[in-house]
């Protein structure tokens, strides 16, 4: 018998390097208002989490103003640089080899939910499932309800049997408040070694998407 039944991904950093694509739409949104420029390093950390939570974190607007520059940004992603992406090797070949074990798959991220349903769409990861799970325009979803979202769609209440792949502590923490089980991956742009992710409870770390099916 199967340990784990359901796969729940991450998209930023476990499915897609999105980094051209994000990091275009800041630089649009920090020039379009006239904010003071970030580095290279500082642009990294807006990929994966909350857009709001990221200029908030470099810029203390209060929440209008943050409102603001999520709905620029938001604006020339959809409209832009949305399809700037490539996915990681080796993650089409887990998702056939977890589908052919019989595990129900699903998406959880904290894209909003429009256009992450297009993105994925666009690089076929719809071929695998259709429960797919965004954030919504105000950033009032944390991870765990996008997660218990997609738990919801496939009926399933019994935590214990799912496992949330994800690379950033925010994939962690939604899945610890849920009793759900974590596997970090250290290929994206959270996470950057085993120790970080153990910071954490987990069944374990994929260095590679080619290693996550291990797990299963």
């Amino acid at each position: 018998m199967k340990k784990y039944e359901i796969a729940v991904f991450d998209v930023d950093g476990t499915l897609l390097d999105t980094t051209e694509g994000v990091l275009a739409a800041v630089r649009y949104t920090i020039k379009k208002n006239n904010l003071p420029e970030l580095t290279e390093q500082q642009l990294k950390t807006f990929i994966g989490p909350p857009i709001q939570n990221s200029f908030e974190k470099y810029y203390h607007f209060d929440n209008k103003r943050l409102q603001d520059l999520a709905d620029c940004f938001r604006n020339r992603y959809k409209d832009i640089d949305l399809l700037k992406a490539r996915p990681y090797d080796g993650i089409y070949e887990t998702f056939e080899k977890l589908k052919a074990v019989g595990i129900k798959l699903a998406i959880a991220t904290y894209k909003r939910q429009d256009y992450a349903r297009r993105l994925l769409d666009h690089f076929g990861f719809n071929q695998y499932t259709s429960i797919i799970y965004g954030a919504d325009n105000f950033n009032r979803l944390k991870k765990k309800d996008i997660i218990i979202k997609c738990m919801n769609d496939l009926d399933v209440f019994d935590y214990s049997k799912a496992v949330m792949i994800g690379d950033s502590d925010n994939d962690a923490i939604g899945a610890q408040a849920i009793g759900m089980n974590f596997l970090g991956v250290t290929y994206g742009f959270g996470f950057v070694d085993e120790k970080e992710i153990f910071k954490y409870p987990a069944i374990g770390c994929a260095n590679k998407a080619s290693e996550i099916a291990k797990y299963f």
